[in-house]
């Protein structure tokens, strides 16, 4: 399910193109905002069937052995532990994962050559060696495999840079869509017979937090911009980009607007947001400003915090 981290990440970037574009449509930038979230969760299926696409590739390669004018004895006895791992045909088969790629018209078609890439990388890593060689295959066995795999892809540049290319929407959601794909994997049984994908959203709240957050923020920007400059004056200018700024003011309008969510909360997610889109500085700046901006909002009862743990 995307996280709320996913979330404000969604409502930061949709408010900076927002900016950056000197839009004034509110509604067409927050339907923008929607369908990133959307386009977040199609990954999600999109990199879970992958690995069904890496077997389907390797099982035609089985097939063309076979038919060579002078077949070896492994062409025609090939091992089949990969094409025919137990938790890859689960997925293949599973109306939850195949109704979600027909209607969202997700797939792999035209990717033959990013499909054969990894899948020949895939072959020199030692986890395929040892999974392939391995004397007796189990359920487990072959959940761990396609665990493996979802992991050793979360550093394949070259998919990554193929995925952002066949949707600028996936930009940074590539490591998420694979850690919900593990997840996934990781409570699948033998006695299944389809798979449990993920809900979208752990909370029906969820969706409206993210919306609000990026209308509140918007409305709001340039008072949230007028507290973030007050309290820049004692940094050096050059360290105050306008990401650290844009972020300081989501956290701001957070802050105020949410009383459900704790402050700790708040802080540390954006802090630790920053540190991933802005400068190498930027969670030391967004620190600082926002210890004072809470310090003195709380103080002028601007924050107001209700329900247990929050008081």
């Amino acid at each position: 399910m995307l996280s709320r981290r996913l979330l404000r990440v969604k409502v930061a970037k949709t408010l900076y193109a927002h900016l950056k574009s000197d839009s004034d449509n509110l509604k067409a930038s927050e339907k923008y905002l929607v369908e990133s979230i959307d386009k977040a969760y199609d990954l999600y299926f999109q990199m879970l069937y992958f690995v069904v696409e890496v077997a389907r590739y390797a099982e035609s390669r089985i097939e063309l052995a076979k038919q060579k004018k002078l077949p070896t004895y492994e062409d025609l006895n090939p091992n089949r532990r990969f094409v025919d791992n137990a938790v890859i045909t689960l997925i293949a088969n599973s109306d939850s994962v195949n109704d979600v790629l027909a209607s969202r018209k997700l797939g792999w078609a035209n990717q033959h050559d990013t499909i054969k890439g990894v899948y020949n990388r895939l072959i020199e890593t030692e986890f395929y060696k040892n999974y392939m060689s391995a004397s007796v295959s189990t359920f487990t066995d072959d959940r761990k495999f396609v665990e493996e795999f979802f992991q050793w892809l979360e550093d394949d540049e070259q998919l990554a840079e193929v995925v952002t290319e066949m949707s600028l929407l996936w930009a940074d959601d590539y490591g998420f869509a694979l850690f919900l794909a593990i997840r996934t994997v990781q409570h699948l049984k033998r006695s299944h017979t389809e798979v449990k994908v993920l809900p979208k959203f752990k909370s029906d709240e969820d969706l409206d937090f993210a919306k609000r957050l990026f209308v509140k923020s918007l409305v709001d920007y340039e008072d949230n911009q007028a507290v973030v400059d007050r309290y820049s004056k004692n940094w050096d200018v050059e360290r105050v980009v306008f990401m650290d700024s844009l972020i300081i003011s989501i956290a701001i309008a957070e802050l105020t607007q949410f009383d459900s969510i704790p402050v700790k909360v708040t802080l540390d997610e954006w802090i630790d947001i920053a540190k991933y889109y802005s400068s190498p500085t930027s969670s030391n700046f967004v620190n600082g400003v926002l210890d004072k901006v809470v310090a003195e909002f709380t103080e002028q009862g601007l924050i107001n915090k209700s329900g247990r743990g929050l008081l």
